[in-house]
């Protein structure tokens, strides 16, 4: 078990099937998935490198093989370490959980089809500063335009956490999304069930209720490429980001 929480550690969940992309993903990882050109991963992994993250695990699991042959153990300068499910999928805290003996004292934790213009170290920062609280989430006023809102937020704290079934009508008080990452400390993963399939929004909602979970507020939309739609919305970013740095 690590003893420290240097240097800053992302934990990525990319174990999911990626239902929403088939047929793309029944023999690539969303993790892989190809866009602007080169395996979403990598875009990934170099923004978490110049955010200034020292190692990364990654959960797998559904053709976990494949990502670990396309990113070996070291990517972007960033060590690579990785957990898999095992022979049946455990969900997203049952990932974090099954993760446990290499998770530092306080970690990022982000999904391996997310891609967030922000300071991706700045919900550790804050959960650093705050004792008292078991994690920050990254979340971004939403009020339901780019999926389902699922958080309430008051001042500095998600004061509820729930997330919406497809087709629910929506919740007024729930005007803020997860953005895509949390800063956890790792005795909130210590409590879980070992090997028992669990979603992570159990965790965010208990923590949420409990009064414990920070809300870092994000003004910029998040991507992500868990639908074609975000797939191609990523791209068009990507695309423009790079042709403003070329003019530039």
């Amino acid at each position: 078990m690590r003893a420290d929480a240097s240097p800053p550690q992302a934990v990525i969940l990319a174990g999911g099937l990626g239902t929403r992309m088939r047929p793309r993903t029944e023999r690539t990882p969303k993790f892989l998935l190809p866009v602007a050109g080169r395996p979403f991963g990598a875009w990934l992994l170099e923004r978490l490198a110049a955010a200034g993250f020292g190692e990364v695990v990654l959960c797998v699991g559904h053709l976990g093989d494949a990502v670990r042959r396309a990113m070996g153990d070291r990517f972007a300068g960033l060590p690579l370490h990785y957990a898999d499910d095992g022979p049946d999928l455990l969900g997203t805290a049952g990932a974090l959980r099954r993760a446990l003996p290499q998770l530092a004292p306080m970690f990022l934790m982000t999904y391996g089809d997310s891609y967030l213009p922000f300071d991706y170290l700045a919900p550790l920062r804050d959960l650093r500063t705050h004792p008292g609280a078991l994690g920050t989430m990254a979340v971004y006023r939403n009020e339901g335009r780019f999926d389902a809102s699922n958080a309430a937020v008051s001042g500095d704290l998600v004061v509820r956490y729930e997330k919406r079934r497809s087709g629910a009508p929506p919740d007024p008080a729930l005007d803020h999304i997860d953005y895509g990452a949390t800063a956890l400390r790792r005795e909130v993963v210590e409590a879980l069930p070992a090997d028992a399939p669990l979603g992570f929004e159990v965790v965010q909602r208990d923590l949420a209720a409990r009064g414990l979970l920070r809300a870092f507020a994000v003004a910029a939309r998040f991507h992500e490429i868990g639908s074609e739609q975000g797939l191609r919305d990523l791209e068009a970013a990507l695309t423009t980001a790079a042709a403003t740095e070329e003019r530039g």
